[in-house]
């Protein structure tokens, strides 16, 4: 990861002579300023990255770099007399990223209100108590990732399935970590292709590039995705009894009316963009009042039999949102914005998209998400903006999604089941099936293509 940081970081003076700088910024890629601010960003990526092992939490270094990022920004337009154009281009990125936040607030505090009333827990009990064969919870685990995920996010899924694998496979540790890969690969190929099912694809979608229908043409090409390397390990499971049963869990009042009203504020969403062209987000937030108003009438009933801090509250759920994660993204999206204002991103996509061609290029996206997290290189594909076709956006959006998957430190679920397993699921333990990922992901870009006509020249 260092080196092709630095290596990059040496090729950017000579890409920048191919780039001519925007008429109405300054080119600040041979400027001692913009070699600071890649520093610092490469820096605090490296924070990012070892997170697992500092406990330093992601948001942290981000946010700062951010900061130093904008403030140099600042500066130098200010000493060359254009300091409104910083502030416009700061204020554009501030906007993105707020559409954004809103969107995943919402989303987040309807996860944390279904956590609550225990719907994730009850699903967990119940697959455990059906008697399932290790082979059996496999394959169940994985096709239950593969389609929550589009609905949830990735994170929350990976999560609830690592539960029930580690709740009865706790005692076979070869079954919990394949059991893991197979989670890691279902959950993000799954967000694939739903514009709700992953950052980037929400990303997409929010920018106005791709229509809400379009993402499904990659079912097919994201089920194989999951499917190829799915197979090759079922051979590796022993086909055996699973776990004992759990004592019944049951959904809290008012928990399915809150899975109703998550699928409402979804198809509010899509309404207020697809008919109204509105932002996403404020259907988003129109259905947060939803949740709101059913709140009051859920605590209402809780009181009669329950102590009032026992009782549900929605502002407490919007407080245990995921604010690291969030507030990492204000600080990567605005510190991308930047480093592209600086010029940086025009040479990347001038290198990738014009040296490497259109396929390729989003073909190393992918390959480059299972290093560096999907979100700063698909918000920098979206910043760069280039030339292509609705089947290449596709191709890239599929590629940022499920690219993730090669490494165990390639997405937030893979990260969070590192942490959840107890040492059975490892960075090593993942890479042993990195072939047969890799695999799956060569086979899904050639039925995407193959189904789009792209040429494979």
């Amino acid at each position: 990861m260092i080196k092709l940081l630095l290596i990059l970081t040496a090729l950017f003076p000579v890409l920048a002579l191919a780039t001519e700088p925007n008429a109405d910024t300054l080119n600040l890629t041979g400027h001692w300023v913009g070699y600071m601010a890649l520093s610092f960003f490469v820096l605090a990526y490296v924070l990012v990255m070892v997170e697992e092992f500092t406990h330093f939490r992601k948001s942290k270094p981000v946010i700062l770099v951010a900061g130093v990022i904008w403030g140099l920004i600042g500066w130098v337009y200010a000493q060359n007399g254009l300091p409104h154009l910083a502030e416009t281009a700061l204020r554009h990125n501030i906007l993105e990223f707020s559409e954004l936040f809103l969107f995943l607030l919402v989303a987040m505090t309807y996860i944390e209100a279904m956590r609550e009333r225990n719907v994730f827990e009850a699903l967990k009990v119940w697959l455990i108590n059906k008697g399932f064969t290790f082979r059996q919870l496999f394959w169940l685990t994985g096709f239950l990732a593969f389609f929550i995920s589009p609905i949830a996010d990735n994170l929350t899924t990976a999560l609830i399935m690592g539960a029930v694998v580690m709740a009865v496979g706790a005692n076979n540790p070869r079954f919990v970590s394949i059991a893991f890969v197979n989670i890691v690969v279902a959950a993000n190929a799954g967000g694939a292709f739903s514009p709700f099912g992953d950052i980037t694809t929400l990303m997409v979608w929010q920018k106005g590039i791709l229509e809400f229908g379009e993402f499904f043409v990659l079912f097919v090409p994201s089920l194989i995705n999951f499917l190829v390397p799915a197979a090759i390990m079922h051979f590796a499971i022993k086909d055996e009894s699973a776990g004992e049963r759990l004592d019944p869990v049951s959904i809290k009042l008012g928990g399915i009316a809150i899975i109703v009203l998550f699928m409402v504020t979804i198809a509010t969403a899509v309404s207020f963009h697809n008919f109204l062209h509105l932002p996403p987000a404020m259907g988003m937030m129109t259905g947060l009042s939803f949740l709101m108003i059913a709140s009051f009438f859920i605590r209402r009933s809780e009181k009669k039999s329950l102590a009032h801090d026992e009782c549900f509250d929605v502002f407490n759920k919007v407080s245990r949102a995921e604010w690291d994660t969030l507030l990492f993204f204000f600080g990567v999206i605005v510190s991308v914005g930047g480093l592209g204002f600086m010029g940086y991103l025009a040479m990347t996509s001038e290198a990738m998209y014009v040296g490497l061609g259109t396929t390729y290029a989003n073909i190393l996206v992918g390959l480059l998400s299972a290093v560096v997290d999907n979100i700063p290189v698909m918000f920098a594909v979206l910043t760069m903006n280039p030339e292509m076709s609705d089947a290449q956006w596709l191709l890239v959006t599929l590629t940022a999604g499920v690219g993730g998957s090669l490494l165990s430190v390639g997405s937030a679920a893979g990260v969070a089941l590192m942490g959840q397993s107890k040492g059975l699921y490892t960075f090593a333990s993942h890479l042993k099936w990195m072939p047969v990922i890799a695999l799956g992901y060569a086979a899904s870009i050639a039925t995407h293509m193959w189904m789009s006509d792209i040429p494979f020249a």
